[in-house]
């Protein structure tokens, strides 16, 4: 499934997001407030300003509870403007890990779940929640 590569911390700062990457050949991951895993990438959209016509942002990618399965995503808003992909990606793959984590967490909160929803809780707290309306 996976392979070791040795990390190469030539490549650049690993407590960046672009950095980590770079120095370890794979995103960086994340434990959201929420319990759930999380990957992080770099992305970078037309902004559909004239001035600023591309924006850079972060994407975390959600994965399934013991398994290698993508079962949601996150975006944060445009985190940086300019004329270049290249350019914007550079700026917020120079984000600290530590940001990064807290944009992840502001993001799930800022999402919230359904009511009555069990989708971002761990299992173990839904299975009590169940057994205690049965009980009532």
């Amino acid at each position: 499934m996976g392979r070791f590569l040795p990390p190469d911390h030539s490549q650049g700062d690993e407590s960046t997001v672009g950095g980590y990457r770079a120095v370890h050949a794979r995103p960086a991951a994340f434990e959201g407030v929420d319990g759930l895993s999380y990957s992080v990438e770099v992305e970078a959209d037309a902004t559909g300003d004239a001035e600023h016509p591309i924006g850079g942002y972060l994407l975390f990618v959600q994965w399934a509870r013991g398994m290698p399965t993508v079962t949601g995503h996150l975006e944060t808003d445009f985190l940086a403007y300019g004329t270049s992909e290249h350019a914007v990606r550079e700026q917020v793959g120079a984000l600290p890990l530590a940001e990064a984590k807290r944009l992840l967490d502001e993001c799930i909160r800022s999402r919230g779940a359904p009511p009555g929803s069990t989708q971002s809780r761990p299992w173990w707290e839904a299975m009590r929640d169940a057994d205690d309306e049965r009980d009532a």
